[in-house]
């Protein structure tokens, strides 16, 4: 009896693990299909390797001051030109994408690290603790993350670390909802399932970009595309080159995001 039993379960697990597989097969081919989510990926990807790899890639110094190359146009030997002191924009632009990878990376988890754990306790205990928390978070939800980003870092001061921990604060409220919603899924998924309608939609009033907004002149340290358009603003019309570049790498990186984000939905759907 046991070897007869044993012969069917081993028969029934391909069949059941069969549609599974079939329906990430099917995700992926959707994915694949789609040609702006393929070459988002691929400049992502790219991004990240000339975030990882900046210092390889160009032997400029991104801060040092070259007053002997000031405001230079795009040539063969600064292909993005140089800047009000001399430095290379392209320099900067990858050392500008490293920063900007590591304000994503530092401020989310900021929001994790803090949100997380809030939802947990909303979702576990209820009562009071839940009341107060999510009325917290839906208070904070009712501005703008851009905005509510923007006065913490005022608040806090001009600098790129500010910068990440204001994101993360402002995105808190996303992870708060999210952690309390899975909790009361799982906790009355046999009683109640229409509970389930509490896990919330991800917000899409955020986006990685947010130190472009944040960064001040002055903190050169950390050269951000930001700080590069800011400086260029009073010279647009003698140096272009100042704010095109810089311009263009926001604009690509956001197209880029958003082909990709596209691409999953669409990958993902479950209607499709």
């Amino acid at each position: 009896m046991s070897t007869s039993s044993n012969s069917q379960a081993v028969s029934v697990m391909p069949v059941s693990a069969k549609p599974a597989a079939k329906r990430r097969n099917r995700r992926l081919e959707r994915f694949l299909k789609n040609k702006g989510a393929v070459a988002g990926i691929i400049v992502v990807l790219l991004f990240v390797l000339m975030a990882v790899f900046a210092g390889v890639l160009s032997p400029y110094n991104p801060v040092k001051p070259d007053y002997l190359a000031v405001r230079q146009p795009p040539s063969l030997v600064h292909p993005f030109g140089t800047d009000e002191l001399g430095r290379d924009i392209i320099t900067r632009i990858f050392y500008g994408a490293r920063a900007l990878l590591m304000a994503g990376v530092v401020s989310l988890c900021v929001a994790l690290s803090i949100g997380t754990p809030l939802g947990l306790i909303a979702g576990y205990f209820g009562g009071l603790w839940d009341a107060c928390i999510s009325r917290i978070a839906e208070a904070v939800l009712a501005i703008s993350s851009l905005v509510l980003a923007i006065s913490i870092a005022a608040f806090l001061g001009p600098s790129l670390s500010h910068a990440m921990i204001a994101i993360g604060l402002a995105t808190t409220p996303i992870f708060i909802r999210l952690g309390r919603g899975q909790v009361l899924v799982t906790k009355y998924r046999g009683l109640c399932r229409g509970r389930a309608r509490d896990r919330p939609a991800a917000s899409l009033d955020h986006d990685p970009l947010h130190p472009a907004a944040h960064h001040r002149p002055g903190d050169d340290l950390d050269p951000s595309w930001g700080s590069m358009i800011n400086k260029a603003n009073n010279l647009l019309d003698q140096t272009p080159w100042m704010s095109i570049f810089p311009g263009g790498a926001i604009c690509l990186i956001v197209l880029t995001f958003n082909l990709l984000g596209d691409g999953l939905r669409d990958a993902l759907d479950p209607r499709g």
